[in-house]
């Protein structure tokens, strides 16, 4: 009963051909292998024929390593690509912001809270201004100005700095910075941005503006992984807010800043959940 009861204690997901009998393979082998399955999620894409799979396992006395040792002999039978995590263990994240920093201010208050599975190792920034915020939070604040003739030294650092920190996902909470695409390349499924839904019809300064001229009458936000792709990565989470006629622009800055903030927040709470699943230029999120 005890073991019936225990919190998730760790997370199999995996991708592999898509054929009859997947799911029939592998509940006895986890079952026989010592592990409950408290939650599932499942899909099988037609267009891919792949089957995507994530399974939340508790066990009272199995091991984690264990688990990992005999997977091989499963993965063989069903050419698995497979990975399992630890969901006791919150997921070491690294931030980067500019000057905007309302994302920044909700992923650390839910991290406070346990409404992320995160743990924040730092806040990177091109500008000292909020560096008094995340210290109060008792965070680490790292100052990475950029030389305009040669951005690739600070970035250099940043890319240091990642592994020092040994953060595994690298959240771009309104940074404002084009990345190089060897940067983006180095950080492949491990980091996520978010910007207006407007682009690209309304690129570069004041968005929103823009948006209030063209008359618009919705906004939102798009969470997806950096590619070398501007903007363009497969797109993990969404939202819209419907406007009117009425709304001023200062207004829509503020509906936009909830809105980014709370998609970029959900986008990082599924990634280190490790509900996210990359299938070509998309995701499959199995939330």
């Amino acid at each position: 009963m005890d073991a019936v009861n225990a919190a998730a204690s760790c997370v199999l997901r995996f991708r592999c051909p898509d054929r009859p009998g997947i799911l029939a393979l592998v509940t006895p082998f986890l079952v026989e292998s010592g592990w409950d399955i408290r939650e599932a999620s499942i899909y099988g894409d037609p267009e891919s024929v792949a089957f995507f799979v994530r399974i939340e396992l508790a066990s009272g006395t199995a091991k984690i390593a264990e688990l990992e040792a005999r997977m091989p002999e499963l993965a063989a039978k069903l050419k698995l690509d497979w990975e399992i995590h630890d969901l006791q263990r919150p997921m070491p994240v690294l931030i980067a912001v500019s000057k905007f920093h309302h994302c920044l201010i909700d992923l650390i208050h839910k991290a406070e809270i346990g409404q992320l599975p995160i743990r924040i190792v730092g806040v990177v920034s091109n500008h000292e201004t909020a560096r008094a915020l995340v210290e109060w939070h008792g965070l680490a604040f790292y100052h990475l100005p950029i030389d305009r003739r040669d951005k690739s030294v600070q970035e250099a650092r940043f890319l240091a700095l990642i592994r020092e920190s040994g953060a595994e996902l690298t959240v771009l909470a309104r940074y404002m910075q084009i990345l190089s695409d060897d940067f983006a390349d180095a950080l492949a499924g491990r980091c996520i941005n978010i910007h207006h839904s407007f682009l690209p019809s309304f690129k570069g300064a004041k968005p929103y503006h823009q948006a209030k001229s063209r008359g618009v009458k919705l906004i939102g936000a798009t969470a997806h992984y950096v590619t070398a792709e501007l903007d363009e990565g497969p797109i993990i989470e969404q939202d819209v807010r419907r406007v009117t006629h009425a709304t001023s622009a200062e207004e829509m800055v503020a509906i936009g800043r909830e809105v980014e903030a709370s998609v970029l927040s959900r986008a990082v709470r599924w990634h280190a959940e490790h509900r996210v699943l990359p299938n070509g230029n998309q995701t499959v999120v199995l939330a």
